[in-house]
């Protein structure tokens, strides 16, 4: 029976989040993570704290997909079951979350990667609600704009201390109505996929009439 792989990465995470309740992310060091995790310093060889901030999106990410399919009846409602399941993982740690976030917008180093792990925790949140395709709207341009509503339903959330999620849901149903309705505005500018060509805009000409030849007298 083969041995289960241990990601020192996710243990690393857990156990910085659990110090960061009581520290500044800045102010925590590594052995004091391999401590926290049970491990020799050793195991952490080659990892940073850096590479433990950079691992913390993905990490909840994967709460998205934990529970299966969502129910909901339209694409807005499966994304806001899905987007809440992150959310609703991130409270257990929500000190130890907050001390990092506060740490990565002084990082600059740190704040240039999050554009583009808002981008994967956005794709992911599609695939999760079974929208990760170019129905509707070219996948890259959901993609943006569901990272945008994780960007605002995450700054609710940091908010949203009486433990009942009433702020969280609240921004994230507002966000994403207001990305539904600005994909619905846009959806007129995007060209239709033809079912055996390329795409045609919606104000392609219609064909003209072939013109018939004049009767030559011979």
């Amino acid at each position: 029976m083969e041995e289960e792989t241990v990601d020192i990465v996710e243990l690393g995470l857990l156990a910085a989040l659990r110090l960061a309740e009581d520290n500044s992310w800045g102010n925590i060091t590594l052995s004091a993570i391999a401590e926290e995790a049970g491990l020799p310093l050793s195991e952490f060889y080659g990892v940073t704290r850096d590479d433990l901030a950079n691992a913390f999106e993905a990490y909840f990410d994967r709460a998205m997909s934990a529970e299966g399919p969502p129910g909901g009846d339209s694409p807005r409602e499966r994304l806001f079951d899905v987007i809440m399941l992150r959310f609703e993982a991130m409270e257990d740690h929500r000190a130890g979350a907050i001390a990092l976030m506060r740490d990565r917008e002084r990082t600059p180093r740190l704040l240039l990667r999050l554009p583009a792990h808002r981008a994967a925790s956005a794709h992911w949140a599609l695939a999760s609600a079974g929208l990760d395709d170019d129905s509707g709207a070219p996948l890259g341009l959901k993609i943006a704009a569901i990272a945008f509503v994780i960007a605002q339903t995450e700054r609710a959330w940091r908010k949203d201390k009486n433990g009942d999620f009433a702020l969280t849901m609240a921004a994230l149903d507002k966000a994403l109505r207001a990305a539904e309705a600005r994909m619905l505005r846009l959806k007129k500018y995007i060209p239709k996929k033809s079912k055996s060509g390329p795409a045609e805009p919606d104000d392609a000409e219609e064909p003209h009439e072939p013109t018939r030849p004049r009767h030559q007298s011979p």
